[in-house]
């Protein structure tokens, strides 16, 4: 007899009761498990980043940032989850469609209604699965920063270098530069797939590795696709890199 895993849903809603109300619902629904509760867009954006679910049930007014916001992130994500809006406005169902949304739903979300929107997400994350698996294994791990712009979510495909100045890291990527309170050894040991150790200061995007340089005082650089600093490598790191090189870049400029 096989199992089949079920299906993460991450229930936003401000209000605990609604929340209460979506979770007994989903729960009486076989094939469905509740990993998470939010009460605004910043905490979905940060649950989405920690747990990856399938589908996010979506309230669209919520204090500081509503659901439509957080739909459009999650929407310019590699692999997003699919959202289903669960809300008392019906105004909103154009700019959904805008953001990718699977269902609009009204509040009282009616338990059929519900079943047959999970459904169709279903369907959709199957799609989504298929057109990952095409491209690196490692796609659709995301970074939650908060900021001064709100909470960002970055792609860490698209990370080129994260570097240390005192107490923040800097994390420079393809939409600019983000400063975050994480560490380099927290970056390094939850995306170790996606960054590589070049100094006590750098951390380096490995899909962006072109190659290793040297220059007359034999000090080592790393040189980037796409960027035209090239970044200092530690005498300790060295070795490391090169050996990093030979095994996946094994025709090096």
């Amino acid at each position: 007899m096989t199992t089949t895993t079920p299906h993460k849903v991450l229930i936003a809603d401000d209000e605990p009761l609604a929340r209460e109300r979506i979770r007994r619902l989903v729960e009486a629904l076989p094939g469905y498990q509740v990993c998470g509760e939010a009460s605004d867009g910043h905490q979905v954006l940060g649950l989405v980043a920690d747990g990856n679910p399938d589908v996010v049930l979506l309230d669209i007014r919520m204090p500081g940032m509503d659901g439509m916001e957080a739909a459009e992130r999650l929407a310019a994500l590699v692999n997003p989850p699919a959202v289903i809006f669960c809300t008392a406005y019906d105004h909103y169902a154009i700019n959904a469609f805008e953001v990718q949304a699977v269902a609009y739903l009204l509040k009282p979300v009616r338990r059929e209604a519900l079943a047959e929107a999970l459904a169709r997400a279903g369907r959709v994350n199957r799609m989504q699965l298929q057109a990952m698996q095409a491209r690196e294994h490692n796609s659709g791990e995301q970074l939650a920063i908060k900021s001064h712009r709100g909470t960002e979510l970055i792609e860490m495909e698209q990370v080129y270098y994260c570097e240390a100045d005192q107490k923040y890291v800097t994390v420079h990527h393809n939409q600019g530069e983000t400063l975050t309170d994480h560490t380099l050894k927290e970056l390094e040991a939850r995306f170790a797939d996606h960054l590589l150790r070049i100094h006590r200061h750098t951390l380096v995007g490995v899909r962006f590795i072109r190659r290793l340089a040297r220059d007359h005082d034999g000090h080592w650089f790393l040189e980037l696709t796409g960027r035209a600093n090239r970044l200092p490598v530690s005498r300790r790191h060295a070795a490391n890199v090169r050996e990093w090189l030979n095994e996946h870049l094994p025709t090096p400029d």
